[in-house]
Formats: C-alpha cells, sequence, structure tokens
C-alpha cells in the first residue's frame, strides 16, 4: 500500500525559470507580446484563407491549417507559463499536464508531416504545372492534411499514454516550463527503455522521413528551376518556395540543436545547458509560431491583398 502512495502524484511543479528571477519579469512581458502577435497573425491568414477566394488553392489550404496548428500548441502552453512566471503558481495536475503533453504532441507531430506535404506541393506546381490541378484536387490536398492531422494524434495518444502510465514514487518536480515528455521522463523511477524506444521510432517517422520528402522534393525543384530559360520565371519558382523553405530550416533546425547538444559532465555547466535547453524550447514552442505568418506574407502578394481586402470590408461595414 504505502509503495502505490509512493507513486501517485496528484500534480506537478514546473520550475521555469524560478532561478533566474529578474529573468522572468523580461520573458513575462515578452512570451505575452509574442503570444498576441502569434494569435493576431495567424488569425489573420486563417480568415483571408477562408473567406478571400483567391486564397482557396492547396497551399494556402496547408497554410491556414498551419496557422491553426500554431495558435492550438501555444495557447496549449503559453498561458500557463505566463501565470507561472508572474503569479508564481507553477503547479499543473496530472490530468492538465497529460493534456498539455497530447496536444504540445498532437501539433508537433501533424505540423512535421504538413510541412512535408506542403513541400510535396511545390514540387507538383514547379515541376508539373500543367497537371497541378489536377494531381492537387481538393479530394487530394484534404486528405493529405487528414493523414497528416490523424497521423499526429495516434503518435501523440500513443507516446502521452506511455508516459503518464509511468510511477513517479512521489518526484513531480519538472525542470521546465511545460510538460515536455524527456523532462516528464527523468522523474519516472522505473525503467524507461520502451518510451525511448517508440520516442525514437516516432522521431524517425515525423521528423526524418518529413525531412526527407522535403530535401528530395527541393532537390528536384531546383533542378527544374535552374533549366527555366525565363529569369523571371526561375525568380517566381524561388519566390512561391522561399517561405517555406524558411520555415523548415528554422523549425528543424531549432530541434536538431535543442536534441543534439553535447551533455555536460560538470555540474555548473549542466545547469546552464538546462536553462539553455529550457529557453530554445520556448523559441522552438513561441518565435517559430510567431515568425510563421510574418514569413509567408511578408513577401506574399496574395495575402497582403487578402488582409488588405478583410480590413477594407470591415472598414465598410
Amino acid at each position: 500500500m504505502d509503495k502505490i502512495n509512493q507513486t501517485f502524484v496528484r500534480e506537478f511543479i514546473l520550475l521555469g525559470l524560478s532561478g533566474y528571477p529578474k529573468l522572468e519579469i523580461i520573458f513575462f512581458g515578452l512570451i505575452l507580446v509574442m503570444y498576441l502577435v502569434i494569435l493576431i497573425g495567424n488569425g489573420v491568414l486563417i480568415i483571408a484563407s477562408i473567406f478571400d477566394s483567391r486564397l482557396h488553392t492547396p497551399m494556402y489550404f496547408f497554410l491556414g491549417n498551419l496557422s491553426f496548428l500554431d495558435i492550438c500548441y501555444t495557447s496549449s502552453s503559453v498561458p500557463s507559463t505566463l501565470m507561472g512566471l508572474i503569479s508564481k503558481k507553477r503547479n499543473i495536475s496530472f490530468s492538465g499536464c497529460a493534456v498539455q503533453m497530447f496536444i504540445g504532441f498532437a501539433m508537433g507531430s501533424t505540423e512535421c508531416f504538413l510541412l512535408g506535404m506542403m513541400a510535396l506541393d511545390r514540387y507538383v506546381a514547379i515541376c508539373n504545372p500543367l497537371r497541378y490541378p489536377i494531381i492537387m484536387s481538393k479530394l487530394v490536398y484534404v486528405l493529405m492534411t487528414s493523414v497528416s492531422s490523424l497521423s499526429g494524434g495516434i503518435n501523440s495518444i500513443v507516446q502521452t499514454t506511455l508516459a503518464m502510465r509511468l510511477p513517479f514514487c512521489g518526484n513531480n518536480i519538472i525542470n521546465h516550463f511545460l510538460c515536455e515528455v524527456l523532462a516528464v521522463l527523468k522523474l519516472a523511477c522505473v525503467d524507461i527503455s520502451l518510451n525511448i524506444t517508440t520516442l525514437a521510432v516516432s522521431n524517425m517517422a515525423f521528423l526524418v522521413l518529413p525531412l526527407l520528402v522535403i530535401f528530395f522534393s527541393y532537390m528536384f525543384i531546383l533542378y527544374t528551376i535552374l533549366r527555366m530559360n525565363s529569369a523571371t520565371g526561375r525568380r517566381k519558382a524561388f519566390s512561391t518556395c522561399s517561405a517555406h523553405l524558411t520555415v523548415v530550416i528554422i523549425f528543424y533546425g531549432t530541434i536538431f540543436f535543442m536534441y543534439a547538444k553535447p551533455k555536460s559532465q560538470d555540474l555548473l555547466e549542466a545547469d546552464k545547458l538546462q536553462a539553455l535547453d529550457k529557453l530554445i524550447s520556448l523559441f522552438y514552442g513561441v518565435v517559430t509560431p510567431m515568425l510563421n505568418p510574418i514569413i509567408y506574407s511578408l513577401r506574399n502578394k496574395d495575402v497582403k491583398a487578402a488582409v488588405k481586402y478583410l480590413l477594407g470590408r470591415k472598414a465598410l461595414n
């Protein structure tokens, strides 16, 4: 009976930046502003892609879904992070932690697949322009998005279930801003080799596989562009791919930097690396979703025109 009581955890405590009180105030202001930009920027893109008929294409359908994923992902973690930074209320219930982990995994996994689908869309648009309307029909791109969402959801259910069923032996302090799976697994007092194995398989399926699709898609795209005789055509082709490629570099660059760093044996150095881990995770969770709508709309005439049209209609009403 005592053993059961020791393994039952009702809530977790998220340390965040508790050892850096001055940074907490600075990051509260920064994260709040970024979160508002995420909601506004991605919200505008979603509305524009729905109500402007010029944006009823596969690319903007994928982009609208990407914006929806970013809003859901940040909304599952940022409010609790802000609460912890300003009010020092750092506890989160066991069920709340499970929900946060599930949403984070589902949105992240789906976004990986979706970025791969967007690369395939660009490949068909540039390498097979005449057949593009036939290949990328509405049924096809809706099915591609649905497969991405379903796969991400299944992956999230598996990973969250395996992580939250573990006994934690009363240890409930998570050295992170949120219920990140690796931080939670560190609290387990049993063998976690099954979790590590499934995470490795998940990383291969949702990180490496989409990255290979993106890489080979852009190799074919680059080959096709270099064979174009028109300089104007080459510039237009490059411009349609530049936004997606920039988002991919930021998205994957942050992930690989976060998990490929060498581990330090020095305690002081290890503490600094843990703080850096948390800040990089924050960058991945907040800055990337904030940049996505900016990157996609900065050099996109269609999005700019759609936003101006919607704002003009609102002003007239």
